[in-house]
Formats: C-alpha cells, sequence, structure tokens
C-alpha cells in the first residue's frame, strides 16, 4: 500500500455520491487520505455518518450531504451546496448507483425506468450541475461509473446494462463537448467487485431487489468468473483506480474507459 505517501489530492475539491457505502465509500476515504477536500453526498444519513467514522483523521476535511440523485431538485441544490462549501470544484465521481435483476419479460416499465432514472439521468443531473465550477478549475476530471455489463452479456440485468451503456456514451460525448475547457471525462467498469450493490445490501436499502431471481439459470454465468485467484475483489480495488483517473497522473485520459474485473471478461 502506498496511500500513506501518496498526496495527490492537495488543494483538491472533490464532490462524491453514492458515498455513503461500497466503492464511492471507497473513493472518498482513498481521496481523502490523499489530501483531499472532499463533499460525500448519499441518499443515507446512516451510510454517511459510517464513511465520517473510516475517515478517522482526516474527517476534518470532509463533509456529508444528504442527495436524491434521482430528484432533479436534490441534485441542483446538493451541487450548489457542495461546491459552496469547497470554495469551487475540481473533481466529480457519479458512483451512485442501483442494480436491479429480474426476468425481462416480467420487468415492468416502473421498476425499468426507475434504474435508468438513478444510474444514467442521475448521472446526467450531476455533471450539469457540476459543469459551471468544474470550467473554473485548472485541472477538472470526472469518473463516471459504468460496468462490465455494458459490453459483455449479464443475464437478468437489462435495466442496468442499459443504464451503464448509456453512462460509458455519455463519458465520450462529455470528453469532446468540454475538452476545450479542460475537463476530463473518463469511466470505470468495475465487474467481480464485492460490494453493497453486488449483495443486495447498503446502508440506504436502494438495492433491495438486486439478487437474482429465484429460477436464475446459473450456467448462465459460468463465463462471469474473475480469472485471477484471489476471486472477487473489495471496493478499494476500484478506489485506487478512481483516484488514478482524476488525479495529475490521469492527465492524458479522457473519453475512454477502464475495465477492472480480474480478467472476468478477457
Amino acid at each position: 500500500m502506498t496511500t500513506d505517501i501518496l498526496k495527490r489530492y492537495e488543494g483538491r475539491r472533490v464532490l462524491i455520491t453514492g458515498a455513503g457505502s461500497g466503492i464511492g465509500q471507497s473513493t472518498a476515504i482513498r481521496m481523502l487520505s490523499e489530501g483531499a477536500l472532499l463533499v460525500a453526498a448519499d441518499v443515507s444519513s446512516e451510510g454517511l455518518e459510517d464513511t465520517a467514522a473510516k475517515a478517522g483523521t482526516d474527517k476534518d476535511r470532509l463533509h456529508t450531504l444528504i442527495m436524491d440523485v434521482s430528484d432533479e431538485d436534490s441534485v441542483c441544490n446538493g451541487v450548489r451546496t457542495a461546491v459552496d462549501e469547497l470554495g469551487g470544484l475540481d473533481v466529480l465521481v457519479c458512483a451512485a448507483g442501483i442494480l436491479r435483476s429480474s426476468h425481462t419479460h416480467k420487468t415492468s416499465v416502473e421498476e425499468f425506468e426507475r434504474v435508468i432514472r438513478v444510474n444514467l439521468v442521475g448521472t446526467f443531473l450531476l455533471i450539469r450541475e457540476s459543469v459551471p465550477a468544474l470550467r473554473l478549475s485548472k485541472s477538472a476530471a470526472v469518473v463516471n461509473f459504468s460496468s462490465t455489463s455494458a459490453t459483455f452479456a449479464h443475464p437478468y440485468m437489462a435495466a442496468y446494462a442499459a443504464s451503464k451503456g448509456g453512462i460509458q456514451s455519455m463519458t465520450h460525448a462529455l470528453a469532446s463537448e468540454y475538452s476545450q475547457d479542460g475537463i476530463r471525462f473518463t469511466c470505470v467498469q468495475p465487474g467481480s467487485i464485492s460490494s453493497g450493490m453486488t449483495v443486495g445490501s447498503g446502508h440506504s436499502g436502494q438495492n433491495k431487489g438486486a439478487g437474482l431471481p429465484e429460477d436464475a439459470d446459473m450456467s448462465l454465468f459460468a463465463k462471469l468468473q474473475p480469472a485471477l485467484i484471489e476471486g472477487f475483489a473489495k471496493p478499494e480495488t476500484v478506489a485506487g483506480v478512481v483516484a488514478m483517473l482524476a488525479s495529475d497522473d490521469g492527465r492524458f485520459i479522457t473519453g475512454t474507459e477502464l475495465r477492472i474485473d480480474g480478467g472476468t471478461h478477457f
């Protein structure tokens, strides 16, 4: 571990959504350890309390904020509050999201739209509201969250795959649109990561129902296992990559995605 000597985020102002659990929380802890002034946003007050507790001595540079990324007013007010609290914005990490698994022929329009609303529309809203502040930064970066399901077949996850594919495509378009403003846009594609989302838990309970259907054909998942011997990875594995992408180490990376899945998809 080198987090005790890396200080890539000293003086950098960061907003992370989904920071109350899983990868979002791990990313917040990682960037705080590197010196960030950070606003952790989540729909769950309990999750944010847990994040603050885990921040340890870095807690004095952490501010927490209740935000529902699926609600336009909540995002508008939340981003405004975060920018005011931080005195500007250099990094946005859109980690908030939900996973629902079901037979597609049994999925209601409401269930499908809920996933799209939180994952894809939520990411759009955050970026729309953050761009004015990011344009004033000298080293702005946005890291979005796609998934291996956006590129590879994951059964029973059609809505989730659609939302993540949209995020991935949107990231490319945004990287081009704001390239002259100096804002870098990248996204990560986590896969085979053990987190509250994948197990259908988490402080907010918003991923209730994320588990596979009881009659799921498990043979369809035969090819969805990590090649690396340690198996499913912890959220910290992704957090380190996100921290690199949004730091000066990633200054020549934009308009692309990075897959983090332990070789599940060669």
